[in-house]
């Protein structure tokens, strides 16, 4: 097959996909596939940035990749659309939940906390370039044709890059409240001791929510201002004397969101919002199966003896 690393990707997403759906949605279903293998056959069109036709075709053309699946025919590309729309949040929660579980493997039981990371990325609503876009406007003096893109806020771990929470909405807007929720999700997974978070963050509630209830360290820039008699304890402390060596592994998750820009897709396509957010949260479950994937490979090639 031409591509590299597919067939494991493709049998490590089903058991995944398995551990967290049932075969069928109820009784009455057809029974020609089931949803753990669809779910895998969505993680794949993220892995590989296929469209739903080309899904179709790619399964039609690769018979290992059908028998990696356990398809004995075909989905129609209208299968997997429906199936993308039945799809809640709720369920790729819980599959990416599984993967952060296989990520941690033996270290589960480490008593050293999680140190994470907030930010937010934006991702394209189509495949159509930006930069020929701008340059349509800049020469035709014409308006932009949208205004709007998908923002997408996740919760990383620094240290062992790969997702433990997200969420997506329609950006422009303003994260600042999204934190608690999306950090609470995040410590349900692990156990955490260190948030960093840019000044998009910066709240005093903010702060208070990850020490208060977390038990953690915060470390969120202040934002700059020359009115400062309004800030007021964790803010003033930051203000003061703020811990740039600390802060510093805040850039380890622009490097995982350069990773899934550059390895998977940068995009999260839909003509409904609602289509491009499951899009956008199906981008990180397929880049933790991605992680999984290289760490299953690493790790059968250091126990396998060494033939001289």
């Amino acid at each position: 097959m031409a591509e590299v690393g597919l067939l494991p990707f493709a049998r490590i997403a089903l058991q995944v996909s398995k551990a967290v759906l049932p075969r069928y949605r109820s009784r009455f279903s057809k029974r020609l596939f089931n949803q753990p293998q669809l779910l895998a056959i969505l993680c794949l069109m993220r892995y590989e940035d296929w469209t739903f036709r080309e899904a179709e075709v790619r399964l039609s053309e690769h018979r290992e990749l059908r028998q990696a699946l356990g398809l004995a025919s075909v989905p129609d590309f209208t299968t997997l659309y429906r199936f993308l729309q039945r799809l809640d949040d709720v369920t790729i929660d819980r599959a990416v939940g599984e993967t952060v579980r296989r990520l941690r493997g033996a270290r589960k039981k480490s008593r050293r906390r999680a140190r994470v990371a907030v930010d937010a990325t934006g991702l394209a609503q189509g495949a159509v370039s930006t930069f020929f876009v701008r340059r349509m406007h800049h020469h035709k003096q014409k308006p932009l044709p949208w205004r709007h893109w998908l923002k997408w806020v996740v919760v990383a771990d620094l240290d062992r890059q790969f997702l433990l929470a997200q969420i997506a909405r329609r950006g422009p807007w303003n994260d600042c409240g999204n934190l608690p929720a999306v950090v609470e999700t995040a410590s349900q997974q692990t156990r955490i001791g260190l948030v960093l978070a840019d000044a998009e963050f910066d709240s005093e509630r903010n702060h208070t929510y990850i020490r208060k209830r977390l038990g953690a360290q915060s470390v969120i820039p202040a934002k700059r201002g020359k009115k400062t008699w309004h800030i007021h304890g964790v803010r003033a402390e930051m203000r003061r004397s703020f811990p740039r060596q600390i802060y510093r592994r805040r850039a380890l998750i622009e490097t995982l969101f350069s990773s899934v820009k550059r390895k998977l897709s940068a995009r999260a396509p839909g003509r409904t919002l609602p289509m491009q957010k499951r899009q956008a949260l199906l981008l990180g479950l397929s880049f933790n199966l991605y992680r999984l994937r290289h760490r299953y490979l690493f790790l059968r090639m250091s126990t396998e003896p060494i033939r001289l």
